[in-house]
């Protein structure tokens, strides 16, 4: 496994497959054999290709996103104030719960911040009191006041 931060080498297909994942997602009865004839590669080779991404952690997750609201769950962003000696444990136990989708380090008093999605708003605070129980420290947490929506895209080259 490459050591964090350490550039990952990609190739030209790599690089358009993962621009074409960000394009859309083709809702059809074969949507990786769509996304394949695209780019000239078959079902098979798009669906490795995409499982060496997220097993080299190019990609840390792939799929859809959702208004977890309008199912009646809940999301939340999140942040602890963790000492730093103690941040690469504190961050293990926290990407363990299930509930956290993803992390972030930051260069401030609160330097770490992620987001809980629940199956139910309930389910928010049950999961802060087991994070804070987990780690010992306070979860300052960050209801969404306003949604806005950002068509965020990274080309890959």
């Amino acid at each position: 496994m490459r050591p964090e931060g350490e550039p990952v080498a990609l190739d030209a297909t790599d690089r358009a497959l993962i621009n074409a994942l960000q394009e859309g997602f083709p809702l059809c009865d074969e949507p990786y054999a769509a996304v394949g004839a695209s780019l000239g590669l078959d079902e098979a080779e798009v669906l490795r290709r995409l499982a060496d991404l997220l097993e080299r952690k190019v990609l840390t997750r792939f799929g859809p996103l959702y208004q977890i609201e309008k199912l009646g769950g809940a999301f939340v962003l999140a942040a602890l104030k963790v000492p730093e000696a103690d941040f690469e444990r504190i961050a293990a136990i926290v990407n363990a719960f299930p509930e956290v989708a993803h992390n972030y380090r930051r260069e401030h008093a609160l330097n770490m911040w992620f987001v809980l999605a629940t199956e139910t708003a309930a389910g928010i605070a049950d999961a802060i009191r087991r994070i804070e129980a987990a780690t010992g420290l306070a979860v300052f947490a960050f209801p969404k006041e306003r949604e806005y929506f950002v068509e965020l895209k990274l080309d890959a080259g």
